[in-house]
């Protein structure tokens, strides 16, 4: 990847497109920021089209499929910060990324789903990229998507 692309050529590159936000499921924002910190509120699986990614990984859905779940998961993120700050070069840094797996009782592979999202912010904020984590299963979640995962980032002005 060349040093001076920008996040956006870097989600391009990939083939991938930033997603419109979808709305909240509830009585929150997706983004919150606090000087120079952006909250994003826990982001699902959810398609373009608003359908949501759903079953029991471990159980419904292998391993590799919810990896691919946690990258659009990644990809939603994405397109929530580019709504909030209008372009994904203002992010400074991503500072912790907390990934939830609805996960089988007996599955014990959660980090390697998460990667997923981890991957893509990697490779698209190149040095800024790498992050605090924690990736653990849960018995559901809403709408029983398969994986849910919220971050903490550094902005510039």
């Amino acid at each position: 990847m060349a040093p001076t692309q920008t996040p956006e050529q870097r989600v391009r590159e990939l083939g991938l497109i930033l997603p419109r936000p979808q709305p909240p499921i509830g009585n929150f924002r997706n983004v919150k920021r606090h000087r120079d910190l952006i909250y994003v509120s826990g982001q699902g699986p959810v398609t373009p089209e608003g359908e949501f990614l759903s079953g029991k990984v471990g159980a419904d859905v292998s391993t590799e499929v919810a990896q691919t779940h946690a990258q659009l998961v990644g990809l939603n993120i994405l397109g929530a910060l580019k709504a909030e700050l209008g372009e994904l070069s203002r992010v400074a840094e991503v500072i912790k990324l907390l990934g939830l797996v609805n996960a089988a009782p007996d599955f014990a592979r959660h980090p390697f789903v998460i990667n997923g999202c981890s991957d893509l912010l990697c490779h698209v904020f190149g040095g800024a990229g790498p992050h605090a984590r924690s990736a653990f299963g849960v018995g559901s979640l809403p709408n029983n998507i398969t994986v849910e995962i919220e971050v903490i980032i550094a902005v510039t002005d």
